[in-house]
């Protein structure tokens, strides 16, 4: 598409389109190519493998820092979603797992404390979740996913930060491991 097929869809103004679509093209969501429109960009093993590797190493960082700094109300926001979490996998509810990891995932960015790891981790965790959202249903792990992010946030509510980076390093592993799957499944 276009922008100005966009806009007129739309009907909203060429400019917030082209910041919309630069956004997106930054977070490596679609591709520009000049006079001739915007594609989705690919959602590809290989690129989410080199994605995996930044996100395990800033994703323990992270854990690490959220565990060491998080207040008393945080640690207890945690234990809630841990629970949110676990119940997501009994009920192997995949909308509720999204809800509760985006939450998840923005309570860990306050609690460590660390305005770097903010826009590392925004772009790394939608491409991640964009993967996973794509291929979900093809592997049935999302129970196993959630109990592992339960761990990670009763790790970050205990003041834990070995178990939160142990914890973030099982969760890659699994991911990891749920990415190569991807691509027998997709084979089949």
């Amino acid at each position: 598409m276009s922008e100005g097929e966009l806009s007129q869809r739309l009907d909203i103004g060429r400019t917030p389109i082209r910041e919309a679509l630069q956004r997106l093209a930054r977070e490596r969501l679609v591709i520009i190519l000049p006079r001739r429109g915007v594609i989705v960009s690919d959602i590809n093993v290989s690129g989410q493998l080199r994605l995996l590797e930044l996100r395990r190493e800033v994703e323990r960082l992270l854990a690490r820092s959220a565990a060491r700094r998080a207040t008393a109300d945080v640690r207890a926001r945690f234990d809630e979603i841990a629970d949110k979490f676990e119940k997501s996998a009994r009920r192997n509810d995949g909308i509720a797992f999204m809800r509760v990891d985006r939450a998840f995932n923005e309570l860990c960015l306050v609690a460590a404390g660390n305005e770097f790891t903010v826009s590392a981790m925004r772009l790394t965790q939608s491409l991640s979740r964009r993967f996973w959202y794509h291929h979900y249903q093809q592997t049935p792990d999302m129970p196993e996913t959630a109990k592992l992010h339960a761990d990670i946030a009763r790790a970050i509510a205990a003041g834990d930060e070995d178990g939160a980076a142990t914890g973030t390093d099982r969760l890659i592993d699994k991911i990891e491991a749920f990415t190569r799957a991807t691509v027998s499944n997709d084979f089949r």
